[in-house]
């Protein structure tokens, strides 16, 4: 399966977040929102990630747009992670890989030589009417959220 190509309207979903409630993406139509694709909870780059697209969290804000974090991990580890880094975004969990595999960004990796299955960093800016404006590969994860705040605000 390819990665979701810009211009093309972005799959609904609902998903439940840290906070107890379910995330539904066409619930925020008229808003900008910056899907965050990681891998996992509480590991060295995932939590670099969280913790730049919470620093900016109040600048995605003031931009008017949404920023959810989408993992496979359950809701408890999205728990844990939150509160142990005091992290500003919500957290959406995925175990059953039904949106990250419906965004493409389920697929082929390789670490040190091994190849296997699992989630590719990525995140996707859909814009307020629904569609996929940017899909952008987390291949450095410092800078990533800024480089995703610059696609906010150059959105018309």
């Amino acid at each position: 399966m390819s990665m979701i190509a810009p211009g093309t309207p972005a799959p609904d979903f609902v998903l439940d977040a840290d906070d107890g409630t379910r995330f539904r993406l066409s619930e925020h139509r008229g808003r900008p929102v910056v899907l965050v694709f990681y891998p996992q909870d509480d590991t060295e780059g995932c939590t670099v990630e969280m913790l730049e697209f919470s620093a900016l969290a109040a600048e995605f804000a003031a931009e008017g747009a949404v920023v959810v974090g989408i993992s496979p991990d359950p809701v408890a580890s999205h728990c844990a992670f939150r509160d142990k880094f005091a992290l500003a975004i919500p957290l959406l969990a995925d175990p059953d890989l039904v949106t990250i595999k419906a965004f493409g960004v389920w697929g082929e990796k390789q670490l040190y030589g091994r190849v296997y299955e699992g989630l590719i960093r990525t995140s996707v800016l859909v814009n307020a009417e629904g569609q996929v404006r940017a899909v952008t590969r987390a291949t450095r994860i410092k800078g990533h959220a800024a480089k995703m705040l610059a696609a906010v605000r150059a959105l018309p």
